[in-house]
């Protein structure tokens, strides 16, 4: 049996990777309320649809920030990608290439950046965390542009790590063979099981809780390349972004893994659309999985949407194929849905199309 959906991958999955990883990649904060309800805010939104419109040749192509891509969508950073498959960020940044779409680095990837770079015709963003020392932070931010990256994608909401009680009780620690490539030599011994996980004693160690938006003159000062600001809940914080240069934001709660019992990306969206969707271009993430999930989002204000879950599924189920075949299945999905609903263009996609 072949998967028919982005939600078989994950049942595909489960049984080629171990359960420490299943749940890390997985689980949520606390309670996993705003995980769940990323996904199923989803389901209380309906399309409308238009008929007697020449929908015989559908285009998904779209763009963020003038860079093309074959459809709205783009890989969100996710971390360690080897506990999923051997060949881990570089898989995924050559499945991203074969279909045209950016792919977003993590910081805390198992795979050098420029070797990810360099399987992508350099079609990826580099997603940062801030370290205290500045210093880390001001390399990573110049390697990412020396080689090559198109932007600085900056997570803003993990002054602290969520409480993740799946990690706490697995205290989940990367596998001896595994390091956080970006970072070494910091990262090895630097990844310890302290009172709950290994990955909240890293992040309590290293990132800086005192970031603020003082700070993102200092980021731009660094580097040329335009900068996304993820991790953007309310339209207060998106107009401070305006206001202190981002190029773009990301809707995000951080897949459901850090504040339990925040809205879910898709019921925020239309607020912070309606106060900067004229100013900056606007990413979401969180609970995307269906081709319907992607015209809402657009409908919405979205540019384009951000899959992460998913896409670690289809690696852990086929490597690069895996991928792959997550992105065609969604491809075609977001193509008959347009057709479904009248429209033959991503741009003509609007907030028309929801049903009120």
């Amino acid at each position: 049996m072949q998967p028919l959906n982005l939600n078989d991958f994950e049942v595909f999955a489960r049984d080629k990777i171990s359960e420490s990883a299943y749940d890390y990649f997985r689980g949520g904060a606390d309670d996993e309320i705003t995980l769940l309800e990323n996904s199923s805010a989803y389901k209380n939104i309906f399309l409308k649809y238009r008929v007697l419109r020449d929908v015989s040749n559908v285009d998904t192509s779209a763009s963020f920030l003038g860079i093309k891509l074959s459809m709205p969508v783009l890989i969100a950073p996710t971390a360690f990608h080897k506990l999923a498959h051997p060949e881990g960020e570089i898989a995924v940044s050559k499945a991203a290439s074969s279909e045209g779409i950016i792919m977003i680095l993590s910081t805390l990837s198992n795979s050098d950046m420029e070797d990810v770079v360099n399987e992508n015709d350099k079609m990826v963003m580099f997603q940062l965390y801030v370290y205290k020392d500045r210093e880390i932070t001001r390399e990573l931010i110049q390697r990412a542009e020396s080689a090559g990256m198109k932007a600085i994608v900056l997570t803003v909401d993990t002054p602290y790590i969520g409480k993740r009680e799946k990690d706490i009780r697995n205290r989940f620690t990367l596998p001896e063979h595994l390091s956080v490539k970006n970072l070494l030599p910091v990262s090895k011994d630097k990844f310890p099981v302290v009172d709950n996980s290994g990955l909240a004693g890293y992040v309590s160690s290293h990132l800086d809780p005192s970031l603020s938006w003082k700070d993102i003159d200092w980021i731009k000062s660094v580097s040329k390349l335009p900068l996304v600001i993820k991790g953007i809940g309310c339209s207060e914080d998106a107009l401070l972004s305006v206001e202190n240069g981002a190029d773009g934001i990301v809707v995000s709660n951080h897949g459901g893994r850090q504040l339990d019992t925040c809205r879910a990306t898709i019921d925020v969206l239309p607020e912070i659309a309606e106060s900067v969707s004229d100013k900056i271009e606007i990413l979401i993430d969180g609970g995307i999985r269906k081709g319907t999930d992607v015209i809402k989002a657009l409908a919405l204000g979205a540019k384009a949407v951000l899959i992460g879950r998913p896409v670690i599924w289809g690696l852990a189920y086929d490597g690069e194929k895996g991928v792959k075949d997550v992105l065609n299945i969604l491809r075609n999905e977001i193509t008959l849905a347009m057709a479904l609903c009248g429209v033959d263009k991503v741009k003509n996609i609007n907030n028309e199309l929801i049903a009120k």
